[in-house]
């Protein structure tokens, strides 16, 4: 089974890409931003450290952590950042490597995928056997984030530049999809990438 990580900045179409993945090949695919929201979850290993961090507050009235209210505690809060990833970051990274053990028990799968913005930066090239660039040119995400998700110029700037740039991205990847055109494009990058890997098509 082969591990792979896909990054990638905001915008870039790693979704679509990896909807494609998941429909034509046998695969395992784990998002990390899902995976973060799970072990937050009440009874996981992150719930009772965040909410001695950040206090009630950021909790619901069924008592699960709000995403909203936690993201605005620790907005322009470097500090308080760096300690909430201290503990989301790791009991991800643990709940991803008890994955890829039970999927290679199974045996199932010839692919592992792990999707995340900030795989290079957490160390993801340690765990994965090649990472994927999922690039797209600028103009071409802010046209998707404006007309997909509605977001405003001010905050496609704001979250781009806090994201690593292209060469960053580039120097820390082992393959690059070009996904600035067409899906049908980048679908050809895949197969071409993927066929001595499969026996899928």
């Amino acid at each position: 089974m082969r591990l792979i990580g896909i990054t990638g900045g905001v915008g870039a179409g790693k979704s679509s890409i990896l909807e494609y993945i998941r429909a034509h090949y046998r695969c395992r695919i784990y998002l990390a931003d899902e995976v973060a929201h799970e072990v937050k979850m009440p009874g996981q290993p992150c719930y009772e450290a965040l909410v001695a961090l950040l206090g009630q507050e950021i909790l619901t009235e069924n008592g699960e952590i709000h995403k909203g209210r936690m993201a605005e505690k620790i907005f322009r809060d470097g500090i308080l950042l760096e300690q909430v990833n201290a503990i989301v970051h790791p009991a991800v990274q643990a709940y991803l490597l008890e994955q890829i053990r039970k999927a290679q028990e199974e045996g199932w799968a010839e692919l592992f995928f792990i999707e995340a913005a900030l795989l290079i930066e957490c160390g993801y090239r340690e765990i994965v056997d090649e990472m994927w660039y999922v690039h797209a040119r600028e103009e071409v995400r802010y046209r998707r984030l404006k007309e997909g998700r509605g977001y405003s110029d001010g905050k496609i700037g704001q979250i781009m530049s806090s994201q690593l740039t292209e060469r960053e991205f580039r120097a820390g990847s082992d393959f690059v999809i070009d996904n600035s055109g067409t899906l049908e494009d980048s679908i050809r990058q895949i197969r071409k990438k993927l066929e001595g890997y499969t026996w899928q098509p």
